[in-house]
Parts: C-alpha cells; sequence; structure tokens
C-alpha cells in the first residue's frame, strides 16, 4: 500500500484517491459495472427471507430443499395446490406458509 504524504495523512485521508477522467469513463471497452441482482423480501414462516425477483413458489419449495409432494403451502393465507407452485410468482412481502401435511384417522 502507498503511504499518504504527512499532510493528507493528518488531513484525515485514509488511502490514496484514484482520479479517472471522462475519456476513461466513456470508454466502450471497458467493461460495465455489474448491478446488484434484483430482489425481494418475503415473510417465509413468519421470518424475513430473500429471494430472487420472479421466484415462483416452486422454485422456492425446491431451493428450500423440500420435496414438492412432502409440504402444503400458502401465500397471504390462501392455500396454492402443488400444481399451481410453478405458476405462482412471488412479490414482494408476500406471506408464504410451507407446513407438512396431516394423514391420517
Amino acid at each position: 500500500m502507498t503511504e499518504l504524504p504527512a499532510c493528507l495523512a493528518t488531513a484525515g485521508y485514509a488511502s490514496p484517491r484514484v482520479l479517472v477522467d471522462a475519456k476513461t469513463l466513456e470508454n466502450p471497452k471497458l467493461p460495465a459495472a455489474a448491478a446488484p441482482p434484483a430482489g425481494i423480501i418475503l415473510q417465509l414462516d413468519g421470518q424475513p427471507h430473500p429471494v430472487p425477483a420472479g421466484t415462483t413458489l416452486a422454485e422456492l419449495v425446491a431451493t428450500l430443499g423440500h420435496e414438492a409432494q412432502a409440504v402444503s403451502t400458502a401465500v397471504n393465507g390462501e392455500f396454492v395446490a402443488r400444481a399451481a407452485r410453478a405458476a405462482r410468482p412471488l412479490r414482494e412481502g408476500d406471506a408464504v406458509l410451507l407446513f407438512r401435511p396431516i394423514v391420517g384417522g
């Protein structure tokens, strides 16, 4: 790391600044900065849970490591059938519940 001149160090600078001229910024050969992946926050079993924008309920179930047949699902208090999960995109703030169906008598 480059040592700062004493006058800069005492002025509160922590590291050297890199100055870039306008020509460098306009250079089409330089890679563009990657945009951060867009995401949303939903409530999963009552806890905040980030997922990529466009995630479907089926993708969430799979990402969490559940077999599709092993859990039942509800979004915002409404049951979502297994066959409908792939067509159900999740949105910011959705409340998702995963639960095991009770079988027996």
